[in-house]
């Protein structure tokens, strides 16, 4: 699964960890990539950390990457942060945090995650991309690079804030020797909840991974929708199910 939760306030104007908790165990989500996740960032999310109260509701393993990262609003307490979460059914054995480059704007990254998925491996990365093409355009060629040093199978997760055929899209589409497990569907826009016009938020998988039953899950938790797919890897025969 993905989903920007919007640091968990919904199109109601609530904030409520709770119920995105409840929808990623009602679709059986083994391993999920969050975006807009804050920790101890400020009121609107009562200083939580998010990405571990949801992790600890759910039972889950978590890794969490802070793309914003400021000093605490009072001295001595906790810094501010911003960014994206993995959390997983399966151990995580090894995670990184990969900022890419923002040109002055607001900073974006690639967290990362190696899952033992039944004792195989397999790479899971989350990222939310920037808001112009110039970065989205470079912030793809490092996720490429990145992607392209390290062989076991790989998934990929996010809001690229960039609808299908564009430019920057395909090239991590074809830089990245990806699969979009949406391309084929009828109608995957995830933004705005209400309305949904616009297909920005994606899974791809590498060769090695198959998938099926692809959903956009309806749910107003967020400003976004969430999208949920099968995952299976062909060693072995391990099973991913809401990747």
């Amino acid at each position: 699964m993905s989903y920007n939760i919007h640091h968990g306030v919904g199109v109601d104007n609530v904030l409520n960890l709770q119920r995105i908790a409840d929808l990623i165990t009602e679709k059986q989500a083994d391993v999920v990539g969050i975006q807009e996740v804050d920790r101890h960032y400020g009121a609107r999310s009562n200083f939580e950390d998010q990405a571990k109260v949801l992790a600890e509701m759910l039972g889950y393993h978590y890794v969490y990457g802070a793309n914003l990262d400021l000093n605490p609003a009072v001295e001595g307490q906790d810094r501010r942060q911003y960014g994206t979460a993995i959390m997983s059914k399966y151990p995580i054995i090894q995670s990184q945090n990969y900022l890419l480059s923002s040109f002055g704007k607001e900073q974006r990254g690639l967290l990362e995650a190696t899952v033992n998925v039944k004792g195989n491996h397999v790479r899971v990365y989350n990222t939310h991309l920037g808001l112009d093409v110039p970065q989205r355009l470079a912030q793809v060629n490092e996720i490429n690079d990145i992607l392209s040093k390290k062989e076991t199978p790989a998934i990929l997760m996010g809001d690229l804030n960039a609808e299908p055929g564009v430019e920057e899209v395909e090239l991590l589409r074809t830089g990245g020797n990806l699969v979009d497990v949406f391309q084929d569907a009828d109608n995957a826009n995830t933004f705005p909840v209400k309305t949904p016009s616009k297909r920005i938020d994606y899974i791809f998988v590498s060769e090695g991974v198959k998938f099926s039953g692809q959903q956009v899950l309806q749910s107003t938790y967020s400003d976004h929708l969430p999208i949920i797919v099968d995952l299976e890897l062909e060693r072995s025969a391990p099973y991913l199910n809401g990747n």
